[in-house]
C-alpha cells in the first residue's frame, strides 16, 4: 500500500497549504522538503530520535517521551505506525529554520513525514513538549499513510484528530468556553466544506483564530468518537486507508457531515432546535 518517502513526498508537496501557529508550520518548499539531513546524529539510546551536535540532551528528553507519545499515537488511530519513524531534535535557532518556512511560528513541523522540533521547545515552551510531540506524531501516523496533509482530508480533521489524540495539544491557548462563544457568535468550522489543491479552509477563512480552530475541531472529533466509538473507528479506519473522506464518514455513522455538525453545534451552543432523540451529550 505504502510507497516510498521520495515518491510520497514529491506527490504530495503541491498539496499541502500554510498553517501558522505554534506547533505546526507551514507547507515546506520543495527545495528545503528535500534537504539532506547528514549533520544529525542518531541517539544511541534511541536510534529514532536524531540531534543536531549539541543538542544531545534535548534529543534525551525526547526519547524519553517518545514511547508514550507513539502508545497514544497508535492507540488514538487505531493501528500501529506503518513505516519507521524518526524525530529530529534542532538544538538551534539556524537549524530549525533551515527546515522550515515559518521557524518563528512554529516549535515543530512534519514536511515530508520527516518531524522537526525548534528548541524552544525545551527552553521557553518545554511544558508544551509532551503536548506537541505527541500532536506532530499524529500527523506524521497519518502522513505515513495517506500523505502529509493531503487535501482531500480536511484541514479541521487533520487538527482536530492530532489535538485530540494529544488532549489538546495545539489548542491549549483557547477554551472550550471561548470556542463555544464563537460558536454561538456563528463563528465555527465547516465540517462539509471541502478543501482543494492550493486552497485549505482553516480559521482565519472564519474569523477564527488558529487555537480557536483547532478546539472546535478537537471538540468535534472528540463528540464523535463519545457518540459511537465503534462508528468513530470504522470511519478513522477507512480515511486512513484512503478511502473518501465524506462516503466514509457517511457509510459509518449513516449521516452526513453537514447533520453531524448541526447536532453538534446545537449541542456546544445550547441549542436544541436540531437534535434528534439520540444526540450525543455534550463534550466536556
Amino acid at each position: 500500500m505504502m510507497v516510498n518517502a521520495w515518491a510520497r513526498g514529491l506527490r504530495v508537496l503541491p498539496l499541502v497549504a500554510a498553517i501558522a501557529l505554534s506547533g505546526c508550520a507551514s507547507a515546506p518548499t520543495l527545495q528545503a522538503t528535500l534537504k539532506p539531513t547528514d549533520q544529525f546524529i542518531a541517539l544511541e539510546s534511541d536510534a529514532r530520535v536524531l540531534f543536531e551536535p549539541g543538542a544531545q540532551n534535548y534529543a534525551q528528553e525526547v526519547a524519553r517521551l517518545l514511547p508514550q507519545a507513539v502508545a497514544e499515537v497508535e492507540a488514538g488511530h487505531y493501528r500501529p505506525f506503518p513505516d519507521p519513524l524518526k524525530v529530529y531534535v534542532c538544538g538551534s535557532d539556524a537549524c530549525f529554520a533551515n527546515y522550515v518556512t515559518t521557524p518563528n511560528l512554529s516549535a515543530a513541523v512534519v514536511p515530508n513525514n520527516r518531524l522537526f522540533l525548534a528548541p524552544r521547545l525545551f527552553a521557553a515552551e518545554a511544558r508544551r513538549l509532551p503536548a506537541i510531540l505527541t500532536h506532530e506524531l499524529s500527523h506524521l501516523h497519518m502522513g505515513q499513510q495517506i500523505g502529509h496533509f493531503s487535501h482531500t482530508v480536511p484541514t479541521w480533521f487533520h487538527e482536530g484528530l492530532a489535538a485530540h489524540v494529544s488532549r489538546g495539544g495545539g489548542a491549549e491557548f483557547a477554551s472550550d468556553e471561548e470556542s463555544r462563544q464563537a460558536m454561538r457568535e456563528g463563528r465555527r468550522f465547516e465540517p462539509e466544506a471541502r478543501d482543494s489543491i492550493g486552497s485549505r479552509n482553516r480559521g482565519e477563512r472564519l474569523g477564527l483564530s488558529t487555537h480557536v480552530f483547532y478546539r472546535q475541531s478537537m471538540m468535534f472529533v472528540g463528540y464523535l468518537k463519545q457518540m459511537a466509538e465503534d462508528k468513530f473507528r470504522d470511519f478513522l479506519v477507512a480515511v486512513e486507508d484512503r478511502a473518501d473522506f465524506e462516503l466514509s464518514f457517511g457509510k459509518a455513522f449513516d449521516m452526513d457531515l453537514a447533520a453531524a455538525g448541526r447536532r453538534f453545534f446545537a449541542v456546544q451552543t445550547g441549542s436544541t432546535d436540531t437534535l434528534g432523540a439520540n444526540a450525543a451529550p455534550e463534550i466536556r
